[in-house]
This record gives C-alpha cells, sequence and structure tokens, in this order.
C-alpha cells in the first residue's frame, strides 16, 4: 500500500505528523490523527510483515511515525531508494512519476500549514496525489530490480532504513548539533550555546520553527562577533528592524551574561580520539576510493551507495586480506560484500605491496 505523510515543520515549534495518506490499488484513504488523536488503530497494519508499505523518501517519515506514535514499519519498499540501485539520475517523485506515466505533480500545497482545520477540499486532493502512483511504481521499479539481479540488495536497505529513528538530545549541548560550530573558540562556544538556549525558549513561547525567530547563520555571526550595545549589534546589520525590536535587547544581555562566565566554566568541544591515519591507511584510503568510482560507475550506481566513506575509512583501518575479516567490519551490509567484497579484498592485496614500498 502507498503511504505519505503531511506535517507541519514550517510553521510550528515542535512538528507532529497531521496527515496521514494510505492508498490501495483501488482507493485513497486519508486520516487525520489530529481529529482521532493519535495513530493508534494503524499500529498493527504498519507492524504488520505481510503489508508491503510503499514509501518515496521514507527517512524522514519514518522517523516522524516513530517519534509522534512509537511506530515500526516493517515490509518497507521505498521508491525514492530503488531509484537509486536502478542508477537513475533525478529520484524525486515528479520527475520518476513523469519518467514512467508522463504525470507531472501539483507542487502549490507542498508548503502549506498542514495543521490547519478544516483543511480545504483542494489541499485533501493534493494529499492524496503522492501515494495513488506508489503501488503501481513499486511493481514496476521491482521488476526493473530483479532484472538486473539488485531486488536483494534493495530489499536488505529497506529493512536498515525502517530502523532509523529521531536522535535525542538526553541533555547534550545545543551547539554539538551546530554546523560551524566546532571552529569556534570556546568563549565563542558559551555565546552560542545561550543564545542557542535562547532561540529555542522564544522560538517555543510563540509557537514557531527556530529557523523564523533567528536563522543560524545570523547566530553564528552574533557568537563571533559578540556585540556590546544596541550600536554595535545594529552596525552588523544581521538582524532585521523587527528581530532588533523584538529581540534586540534580550540578545544583547544573553550575549553579556555568556562574556562574564568564569573562564573555568567555557564550553569545550569535543574533539574525536581517534588517532590520526597513518601513511600507510590514508594511502588504502585514496586506493579504495579511486577503486570506488570505477566499480561505481560500471554498476551504474552512486559511488556513497556502493560504498560510504565512513565504511571505507573502516575497511582502510582493519585491512581485511579474506572474506571472514571483511565481513567482521561493522557497518558492512552483506550486499555490499556479495556485490563488491571480492573486488574490495583484491584491491587491497594488490595496492599492499606498492603501498609499503612507497611509505618505506
Amino acid at each position: 500500500m502507498g503511504v505519505d505523510l503531511e506535517a507541519d515543520s514550517l510553521f510550528h515549534y515542535q512538528e507532529k505528523v497531521c496527515l496521514v495518506q494510505i492508498a490501495t490499488p483501488r482507493a485513497c484513504f486519508l486520516v487525520d490523527p489530529l481529529q482521532i488523536g493519535g495513530l493508534s488503530p494503524l499500529k498493527p497494519f504498519f507492524s504488520n510483515p505481510d503489508i508491503r508499505k510503499v514509501f518515496h523518501g521514507s527517512d524522514y517519515d519514518i522517523r516522524c511515525l516513530y517519534k509522534d506514535f512509537s511506530i515500526e514499519v516493517k515490509n518497507l519498499f521505498d521508491t525514492q531508494l530503488a531509484c537509486r540501485f536502478l542508477g537513475m539520475q533525478f529520484t524525486g517523485l515528479d520527475s520518476v512519476l513523469n519518467l514512467f506515466y508522463n504525470i507531472r505533480l501539483e507542487k502549490k500545497f507542498q508548503k502549506k500549514d498542514w495543521s490547519q482545520r478544516p483543511l480545504p477540499d483542494e489541499m485533501l486532493a493534493y494529499a492524496s496525489q503522492d501515494t495513488i502512483y506508489l503501488n503501481a511504481l513499486s511493481k514496476n521499479l521491482a521488476e526493473k530490480l530483479i532484472e538486473i539481479g539488485r531486488l536483494d540488495w534493495f530489499l536488505q536497505e529497506c529493512d536498515i532504513q525502517s530502523l532509523v529513528r529521531t536522535s535525542a538530545a538526553n541533555g547534550n549541548p545545543r551547539f554539538l548539533k551546530f554546523k560551524g560550530a566546532g571552529r569556534l573558540g570556546r568563549r565563542s562556544l558559551a555565546v552560542l550555546e545561550a543564545l542557542l538556549e535562547f532561540r529555542g525558549s522564544a522560538a517555543q513561547k510563540i509557537d514557531r520553527p527556530l529557523y523564523q525567530v533567528i536563522h543560524n547563520d545570523l547566530l553564528l555571526k552574533l557568537a563571533i562577533e559578540k556585540p556590546r550595545d544596541m550600536n554595535h549589534l545594529r552596525g552588523l546589520e544581521v538582524l532585521s528592524i523587527k528581530q532588533l525590536n523584538r529581540y534586540g535587547q534580550q540578545l544583547l544581555n544573553v550575549i553579556h551574561a555568556a562574556m562574564e562566565l568564569d573562564p573555568s566554566l567555557l564550553p569545550i568541544y569535543p574533539r574525536s580520539h581517534e588517532p590520526i591515519p597513518d601513511a600507510q591507511i590514508s594511502a588504502r584510503i585514496a586506493t579504495l576510493k579511486k577503486w570506488r568510482e570505477s566499480a561505481a560507475t560500471y554498476l551504474e550506481i552512486e559511488p556513497g551507495l556502493l560504498c560510504n566513506n565512513a565504511l571505507i575509512t573502516a575497511i582502510a583501518l582493519k585491512n581485511p586480506q579474506d572474506a571472514e575479516a571483511l565481513c567482521g567490519i561493522e557497518g558492512i551490509k552483506p550486499w555490499q560484500i556479495e556485490a563488491v567484497g571480492q573486488q574490495i579484498i583484491a584491491v587491497l592485496q594488490d595496492s599492499y605491496g606498492f603501498i609499503s614500498r612507497t611509505t618505506l
């Protein structure tokens, strides 16, 4: 059955699932969790391994279903992932449906507030369109995957995808999930953390997404510049007039408080304690990446899907010389061992003498 979700992440502080669309080959059902108070009746459907659930780009949906309703999805078929295993250049649903069925999807309600009630008829019709083609599309893609011998590879990846979850904060500093924080000094980190806490509180109070209060780029600049007064803040030309009037003095107070923290209380950005790879490991990584480009081109598959950088590093560190050692590497999947396992071992064996000679 085809499945899709609509959420309100563009309009509220705490995003939530607002609509669930489920399509059979003959009908499409729209389920309103805001009206019925949850999705408990659908738990058996999603967890039933005998019913195929067809999503397109399922990562966000799988995370939301578990986060909001503790729903686990069994027997997932992700049509976007199938397109990637087929080596298709464009994998967006609109592009794929246009290619297979000469159909173009309506996009005008994509960024609307799905938490509003009642939902207009036009939005309800839009919500159904993404799912009504998924059943037929999944059958076509499955046939093509069977033709090239990759259906099992794909299904293994779907099983892994069905287990993705949204990570909990666990009391960790907010800056750990902030791009660019790792480049800041300890004082700037303290300012950034204080600004992030302020923005979170402000966003929660007005029930708006974080970016609608102050964008990340602006917060980072404030943490670096650390304005001393309102004139300094205006001179940075970081905030709009509306933001200055609403938050200006509060931001200055937050920055001043962080600037007065005792040096012993300043946060430290955690660094990896793993040793820097030696020359042989670095050479193996480079050799494996070069091999990956060639293998991905031959297989007509994305290099990152075939073997991502984290796995390449793990392989280079372990330097497996046989199938048993390769199978013991954390993160490697059975389909990857089947598809390119012997190639990886051969590449490492062939390059070993060359790497040793060039690093002596």
